[in-house]
């Protein structure tokens, strides 16, 4: 399996500072960073490692959730993904993620509700971003369209 890559050039100070994610290996993008619009209610035109995380996610998730409506029987027409990430001080000093919250719908024929929900957690558990999240606590709120 594939290696993929990303960098980030940063320059100046935690608060006064700012750097670009560069997405090496696909060449897609290159995004402004900065602590302060990380730690803002606004991005304004900027990403964060959770933005990234949230991204890397909901693929994730989708890709394997897919596969598992499949494995049940079913055909998956479309699943929306998204994933809230939150960032909180953390009690032993600096930052921490202390939650994600994973919201699906899907359009899937062949799959009744609870068939739909018994697969979105599955999935949940086992794709493999959320098995490098596990000091995380990541929660669910699935439902077919």
């Amino acid at each position: 399996m594939p290696t993929r890559t990303a960098r980030t050039a940063w320059n100046g100070g935690l608060n006064d500072g700012s750097g670009q994610v560069e997405l090496t290996s696909s060449g897609v993008g290159t995004f402004d960073v900065s602590f302060p619009k990380r730690a803002a209610e606004h991005a304004d035109g900027t990403t964060s490692p959770e933005e990234l995380i949230a991204a890397a996610h909901t693929s994730c998730y989708a890709m394997q959730l897919s596969a598992l409506i499949a494995e049940a029987g079913g055909t998956p027409i479309s699943l929306q993904v998204s994933a809230d990430v939150t960032l909180a001080p953390d009690p032993a000093g600096g930052f921490h993620l202390t939650g994600i919250l994973l919201t699906v719908r899907g359009e899937v024929d062949g799959l009744d509700s609870e068939g739909f929900g018994a697969a979105a957690r599955s999935a949940k558990d086992t794709c493999p971003i959320s098995k490098a999240l596990t000091g995380v606590p990541i929660t669910l709120d699935a439902a077919l369209d």
